[in-house]
């Protein structure tokens, strides 16, 4: 058996077991759902720090660790809140809590880089924080995001009903993108886009991208109900976002000096090689979803 062809293979099988946990875990329910973005915020946040390391600073992993897991659990009470699945005074005073202890962290981080004696503080520090800010937030935003999307269903209804196939069709339109931008950029690609960090994207594969996202965004339209405009308007995005979410990985990588993130998933490479794009969708469907309702465009 070739080489090229082992590889394929190890990389099919490990996307497809990648693909039945993503799966599971979004139609077990919120618990599930809850659980699967728990698992990529310790990862990924582990694997951000390991690509700090290799740089040469020395971030606070520990104390990284816990801030992410303070904001991350502040962002899923709120999801429980939303979902009407514990009591709602309790959420909310927990929620508010497990924010407080994040600030706590924060200024405690820096107290301790004061006794470490090493020999980039600033450094030391803004990586820690970083990690938190790059994984653990997007995961925070993550937990209530499918509330939102239900939203452009459910809309004006008292309580929202978790709905898999809306979040589903959420990560539709990040790898539609990918799936689309790789095919096009293959076949008709010649303009490289950022050939500093990525030299196989081109801006014909980029446009690819685009077209293939908001394709997936008008069949979600179709199939789960809601505006046509604001589902492809969400697909264009997503899929401008997911470029750009790449693209830092890339850059991150590079500066570390790294081909992969991690080792986790055998011929993908580690979490934050194939969550990237959803890292750094998630704060800009955010924005989009939140200005939808404000302004009631359905």
């Amino acid at each position: 058996m070739g080489d090229k062809l082992k590889n394929f293979l190890v990389r099919t099988a490990s996307g497809a077991v990648l693909l039945g946990i993503v799966l599971a875990a979004i139609f077990s329910g919120v618990w599930g759902y809850g659980a699967l973005l728990l698992a990529v915020t310790i990862l990924g946040v582990w694997e951000f720090y390991g690509l700090a390391r290799a740089k040469g600073s020395e971030p606070q992993r520990c104390m990284g660790m816990l801030m992410s897991l303070a904001l991350f659990f502040a962002g899923f009470v709120a999801s429980l809140y939303i979902y009407e699945v514990t009591d709602n005074e309790n959420a909310l005073g927990l929620g508010v809590l497990l924010l407080l202890i994040f600030a706590m962290l924060l200024v405690i981080t820096f107290v301790i880089e004061v006794f470490r004696n090493r020999q980039t503080p600033m450094y030391n520090i803004a990586t820690t924080i970083m990690g938190t800010v790059y994984v653990a937030l997007p995961m925070a935003i993550l937990t209530i995001l499918p509330s939102l999307l239900n939203g452009l269903i459910y809309r004006g209804d008292a309580w929202i009903p978790w709905v898999p196939w809306v979040f589903l069709f959420y990560l539709l339109l990040v790898w539609g993108n990918d799936v689309f931008a790789y095919l096009v950029g293959v076949t008709m690609g010649k303009h490289r886009m950022c050939e500093r960090l990525s030299p196989k994207k081109s801006w014909e594969g980029f446009v690819g991208g685009v077209m293939g996202s908001a394709a997936v965004g008008a069949i979600a339209a179709s199939v789960l109900g809601g505006s046509y405009g604001v589902w492809i308007g969400l697909a264009i995005v997503v899929a401008l976002s997911s470029v750009v979410g790449d693209l830092i990985e890339s850059m991150f990588k590079r500066d570390a000096g790294v081909k992969d993130s991690g080792a986790i998933m055998p011929g993908h490479g580690g979490i934050l090689d194939r969550f990237d794009a959803l890292i750094i969708s998630a704060p800009f469907a955010l924005i989009y979803l939140c200005v939808i309702e404000m302004l009631e465009i359905i």
